[in-house]
């Protein structure tokens, strides 16, 4: 699951690097899938719209197993 889940982000990372930022897959446990935003991405005001309206989404299309997106703030 998680390769497929990294194949779906891959698709969604040129928007990400439109603005200067990016996103690191960390794992994938229980519906859930945890990443870090890294560039401009961490720092950006609406990172909470861009995950649960833009990356949560996306997966979520794919995979009806997904529950929701945390960002892992290290």
């Amino acid at each position: 699951m998680e390769e497929k889940i990294k194949k779906v982000l891959n698709q969604f990372r040129p928007y990400l690097n439109s603005d200067g930022g990016d996103l690191e897959f960390i794992k994938y446990e229980d519906g859930i899938v945890f990443i870090k935003l890294i560039g401009a991405c961490e720092s950006c005001p609406y990172k909470n719209e861009t995950i649960k309206d833009g990356i949560l989404r996306f997966l979520q299309e794919e995979f009806s197993e997904v529950r929701d997106v945390i960002n892992v703030e290290l």
